[in-house]
């Protein structure tokens, strides 16, 4: 199964939960108003999240003058990809990363930190830009915007049924003891389901940005070692990270033992380097 069929399939998972929930509660309005909420929420971060995002971690624009190889490789790889050249910023941090951001091709950023351009040589390099030009190049940025809306209003949704079935605001039909038990299974796995599910979605555009940008560079196997090296040093020089913006660096800013792993926003290093090898072949 492709990474696109899979974050459909995703997708009306996240779909199916947030209509059972509705069901659940027993009206219409209730759905009406967390959606508004949910929207609103993320119209605001779709607009404005790549401002944010650069503003938390000081990142600075390279002028072209200020690193011209980096621009010149930023700019074959957009024209590989058939995109607009986006804006380069570093990021005054020792740990080696990337992400890019923006909410299309026109208005996309690729951020490096400091650190990475220290321990990759040229071709590694390249096939981690690459990686994030393919990100902007497949609209991952509006893909998890939209599971991110899915996701809250899944979330507001459970705590509206906490709330109505606290205070008894449910009607008649649903007051069964099956359906209380429904609610109340639902009001406590429906957020973490639409979490792992919006987890899903993340690791799977994770895998189609490594197919994709080794593509547009390729050279599946300067990515792989980039990733190798990338998760080895940012372990050792681990990245003061806000946790909510995980799932936009290319490896996992984020240090833990197995509940981290379960719960990460990434793919195995090993799994995602093995599959760039097999293209290798």
């Amino acid at each position: 199964m492709t990474s696109s069929i899979k974050t459909a399939v995703l997708f009306a998972a996240l779909t199916a939960l947030f209509i059972v929930i509705g069901g659940l509660i027993g009206g219409k309005s209730g759905i009406v108003v967390a959606l508004i909420f949910a929207v609103g929420i993320n119209f605001f971060s779709y607009w404005f999240s790549d401002s944010i995002v650069l503003r938390l971690y000081k990142a600075q624009e390279l002028q072209k003058s200020d690193a011209p190889q980096l621009h010149e490789i930023v700019e074959e790889l957009a024209r590989n990809a058939g995109i607009p050249k986006p804006k380069i910023c570093i990021i005054p941090d020792p740990s080696p990363n990337a992400f890019a951001t923006g909410r299309n091709p026109e208005n996309a950023v690729v951020a490096v930190t400091q650190g990475i351009m220290h321990i990759l040589n040229t071709n590694e390099l390249r096939g981690v830009l690459a990686h994030e030009i393919a990100h902007i190049a497949n609209r991952d940025i509006l893909i998890q915007s939209c599971a991110a809306v899915l996701g809250s209003a899944i979330t507001s949704l459970a705590n509206m049924l906490y709330f109505t079935s606290l205070f008894g605001g449910r009607d008649e039909e649903n007051s069964s003891p099956l359906s209380a038990l429904s609610a109340v299974l639902m009001i406590i796995l429906a957020p973490l389901a639409a979490s792992l599910i919006q987890m899903a979605i993340s690791r799977s555009r994770e895998y189609l940005a490594d197919e994709t940008g080794a593509s547009f560079c390729s050279d599946p196997q300067a990515l792989a070692s980039a990733l190798q090296k990338l998760d080895n040093y940012s372990r050792q020089i681990p990245l003061n990270a806000n946790p909510a913006t995980e799932n936009m660096f290319i490896v996992s800013p984020l240090t833990g033992g197995s509940m981290q792993a379960l719960f990460s926003t990434h793919p195995p290093i090993q799994e995602r380097i093995r599959r760039l090898m097999q293209m290798a072949r």
